[in-house]
């Protein structure tokens, strides 16, 4: 018994040199999992945003809390432009963006006095997905997604896309308007941000999109790569062919660019006053600095070396430090 208390005691003794040497050496853990001098962080983060992120968000919340057990972190999903909405009215600490801001959402800000950074989180590409009954669309062009989707298109069966398609109907699903990955395709696929054919089945929430190509046998629909990779067996992913010949949707193609024009970068973007905030401050910087195991553990393309840099020199800029 006695030699058990003296090894716990030299243990524990380890631990408090340990932290006393980090402590000595800038406080903080270098993933940003905890406040400077080994403060024990809490109070609550509200992010929101691209439903496309959010899997990012709520991967990078779960890790930091699991170290950070006094912080909630919440992770809404209306969408890119309905974050940007809430982040620039002051309502929200870090908004999740599938695209840029744009220039009325900047104004947005500039009338609260809310200043913020782009950070670059990870990077994605879009996914065209069927259901697993379809045998016939393994590859489609951009010009024949451009069919289907542009504007006033009436293309409402398979045959119409291709004569060598079957006589099934064709049923569409995809991102509500006010989310970035509409803003995304649209541009990618029509040329112009925001074209696109209205009588399809729009959603905020990508999970509809699953339901409904998987529930119908001529379906089609779009989102992120993440949910084609966390619903593989209830939708199937397509090729989609750029000009350079049909490329599938993966993390590789992703990340060496030769899936086109589907491939993009995700944001998140916390603002100043947040960060000010040490729980705030802390999360941004373990969620850039932990960009590799969270992009694994939702599903996403990480970021390159490069990319992880200017991200990492952004929330230091914006905090301050």
């Amino acid at each position: 018994m006695i030699g058990r208390l003296v090894a716990r005691w030299r243990y524990g003794a380890l631990l408090l040199a340990i932290g006393l040497l980090a402590a000595a050496c800038g406080g903080g853990n270098n993933d940003g999992g905890s406040a400077d001098g080994g403060t024990e962080l809490s109070g609550t983060i509200n992010i929101d945003g691209s439903s496309t992120v959010a899997p990012l968000s709520e991967a990078a919340a779960e890790l930091f809390q699991e170290q950070n057990s006094g912080v909630r972190v919440t992770v809404g999903t209306s969408g890119t432009g309905g974050g940007f909405e809430k982040f620039c009215a002051g309502e929200t600490d870090i908004s999740d963006a599938s695209r840029a801001i744009e220039a009325d959402e900047k104004q947005a800000c500039a009338s609260k006095g809310i200043k913020y950074e782009q950070v670059q989180v990870a990077n994605d590409g879009l996914s065209l997905v069927v259901n697993p009954q379809n045998t016939w669309a393994k590859c489609l062009t951009v010009a024949q997604l451009k069919t289907i989707w542009d504007k006033g298109s009436k293309v409402n069966n398979w045959n119409q896309v291709d004569p060598s398609f079957p006589n099934e109907p064709l049923k569409l699903f995809g991102a509500g308007t006010d989310s970035g990955t509409f803003d995304y395709f649209t541009k990618a696929i029509n040329g112009e941000e925001g074209r696109s054919r209205s009588d399809y089945s729009a959603t905020e929430d990508d999970n509809v999109t699953v339901t409904g190509v998987s529930g119908t046998k001529g379906g089609l629909g779009y989102f992120g790569l993440s949910y084609l990779e966390e619903n593989q067996g209830k939708v199937q992913g397509i090729q989609v062919d750029g000009g350079g010949g049909c490329v599938a949707p993966s993390k590789e193609t992703v990340q060496d660019g030769s899936y086109t024009p589907l491939s993009r970068p995700l944001f998140i973007y916390p603002s100043d006053k947040a960060l000010e905030r040490p729980e705030v401050k802390a999360f941004t910087e373990f969620y850039v600095n932990n960009y590799q195991k969270i992009a694994d553990e939702a599903l996403f393309v990480p970021l390159t070396e490069e990319q992880a840099a200017q991200a990492k020199q952004k929330v230091a800029q914006l905090a301050g430090s």
